[in-house]
């Protein structure tokens, strides 16, 4: 097997794991959001440290620690994407799986968005048309919600914002989400103990399966961010652009299909003019890509 194709089933199991997220949490009820998202970054630390110390990456955890502008964007990165992962369970498990889906799908417009606002960076005609229908797209679901999306719009953003660190970091996948984790999971851990003290957790309350459902959080994390990160290593990033829209697509079909999500008229409309933006970014993208790919091989001809 090639290893671009290994690549790309790596790429896609990352993101089938994502998708089948809203599967998963409710299993972990009656706990709050809070509550699962605690005991996520505890396990998910656990996990971290076994990998870290098994990949001989010490080395590497020691450098970013000991190096202030990466601490500081990763320390900022693990509270970004806590305010992500306790938005995204509070919305599966308070039935509100279909706009959580609806977060990710329009994230990479919003990391353009980003692109522009906080790196400078110039867009082409094409991607301006897709960030202008991507906004038509947030105005017609906030009429039909009678609100804004809100928690797609924090999902985007926190996760955009995550992206955009992560970037300027520019970090090893195992050894920056160790940081990470290092950084908040004693604040869960304090979470956790209050609960426990109060009588309101229930670690360990609700049977055997139950605990082992909180502990495995650590791996559900973990397995697809390094999934991810193996992929992004051996495709290009047109393909993983490609694959990224199958997390939301899936969380989409459960919130209709499984979860039975209520989905009139004008939510349609909005989702069929967020797939629109996304259709024209994605062909904007992969024509500019051929583009510089033909004008490098001119070059070197």
């Amino acid at each position: 097997m090639s290893d671009q194709r290994r690549g790309v089933i790596l790429g896609v199991l990352a993101y089938v794991l994502w998708g089948g997220f809203p599967l998963f949490w409710p299993l972990l009820k009656p706990a709050g959001a809070f509550e699962i998202l605690a005991h996520r970054l505890i396990w998910t630390l656990v996990f971290m440290a076994v990998l870290v110390v098994a990949t001989r990456r010490l080395g590497e955890l020691r450098r970013l620690v000991t190096t202030p502008r990466t601490f500081a964007l990763l320390a900022i990165a693990a509270v970004v994407v806590s305010v992500n992962w306790a938005t995204y369970i509070w919305g599966v498990n308070h039935g509100y799986v279909v706009e959580a889906s609806l977060g990710y799908f329009i994230n990479p417009l919003v990391t353009v968005l980003l692109g522009v606002l906080v790196l400078r960076e110039r867009l082409r005609p094409l991607q301006w048309a897709a960030l202008a229908t991507g906004t038509l797209a947030v105005l017609v679901l906030a009429l039909d919600y009678g609100r804004l999306p809100w928690l797609a719009l924090v999902l985007a953003f926190s996760f955009g914002s995550y992206g955009l660190l992560k970037k300027q970091a520019d970090a090893g996948a195992v050894e920056s989400l160790a940081l990470e984790s290092a950084v908040i999971a004693p604040f869960a851990l304090v979470y956790v103990g209050w609960l426990t003290g109060t009588g309101r957790g229930h670690f360990a309350t609700e049977g055997l399966g139950h605990t082992a459902l909180f502990v495995s959080a650590g791996l559900i994390t973990a397995v697809p961010l390094i999934c991810f990160g193996a992929a992004a290593t051996r495709v290009p990033l047109t393909v993983l652009g490609l694959l990224q829209y199958l997390a939301p697509i899936l969380q989409f079909a459960l919130g209709v299909v499984y979860f039975h999500e209520e989905m009139p008229t004008g939510r349609w409309v909005g989702f069929a003019l967020v797939w629109l933006a996304l259709a024209v970014f994605t062909v904007e993208a992969l024509r500019h890509r051929r583009t510089q790919l033909a004008a490098a091989a001119a070059a070197v001809v």
